[in-house]
């Protein structure tokens, strides 16, 4: 099960969403179905690699989004 990122074009909200089979996805804010799809920002770990190192300052300490704390709406809990 996908989740995608979005930014309504009503609202101008951006929020990401899982999306199952056929199902329309939905702005949560105002409920409008017309949405631009974003670009998804994803963590890759390697081996021997710190995960406080390979974030950007200032970025998402949940998820690395550039954009900072809750700008992808998950919990941050640093």
């Amino acid at each position: 099960m996908p989740i995608f990122e979005y930014s309504c074009q009503q609202c101008e909200h951006r929020f990401e969403q899982l999306v199952m089979g056929d199902a329309a996805p939905f702005c949560p804010k105002c409920h409008s179905q017309k949405l631009s799809p974003q670009l998804s920002v994803f963590a890759v770990s390697g081996k021997g690699a710190s995960a406080a190192s390979d974030v950007p300052s200032g970025a998402c300490h949940t998820c690395g989004d550039p954009r900072g704390p809750g700008s992808c709406s998950l919990p941050d809990y640093d």
